[in-house]
């Protein structure tokens, strides 16, 4: 695995069609997912997924879970991933060491807001695919990710992070994530 990704995980928070069918733009929003994970999958940082209360409010989007693989699905029933209660916490953390939490999904400002508080917390170095996380209020998703912006967090577009991960056009990944910029443009 490319040194810049090892012990980073791309999280994605919630994608559950009750919670796609409330967000504004959630075709767009799993359209961007799905690059998110391709594009991980590609370069080998694993893919994990939480479930907010599967037994109520249902799994994960499927058209994402097949893009992963082999995915890891994690019911929670905290807002929170990465709280001390939440059973998440230590499956995300038991298997390897965590260093970089890549987040996507939602609700920006309440899941994503609060695991990547966590994670900051607990030293775990955050970034926010900035067009791959969803919100009912728009508003109140920009303030979530300003303050995530100012507590540490990097906020960013997934491409301009994968892109940071290649660093060059020699990097063995460049051409089938070039393919899929293409596919998901």
């Amino acid at each position: 695995m490319h040194t810049q990704v090892k012990g980073a995980v791309l999280l994605c928070l919630d994608l559950q069609p009750v919670f796609l069918k409330a967000v504004a733009g959630g075709p767009e929003l799993i359209r961007r997912c799905s690059f998110a994970i391709e594009v991980a999958a590609g370069l080998g940082i694993p893919v994990e997924f939480t479930e907010q209360v599967p037994s109520k409010l249902g799994a994960t989007e499927p058209s994402l879970l097949a893009l992963a693989g082999s995915p890891k699905a994690h019911a929670k029933d905290t807002f929170s991933a990465l709280s001390r209660q939440s059973p998440c916490r230590a499956a995300l953390t038991e298997t390897r060491e965590l260093n970089h939490l890549l987040l996507c999904g939602l609700e920006t400002p309440i899941c994503v807001y609060q695991t990547a508080l966590d994670a900051l917390r607990a030293d775990v170095a955050v970034t926010i695919l900035s067009d791959c996380v969803g919100a009912r209020r728009p508003d109140d998703a920009r303030a979530a990710l300003d303050s995530l912006a100012r507590a540490d967090a990097n906020v960013l577009p997934s491409e301009a992070v994968f892109y940071s991960i290649l660093g060059g056009a020699s990097h063995p990944f460049f051409r089938p994530f070039t393919e899929l910029v293409k596919k998901y443009a």
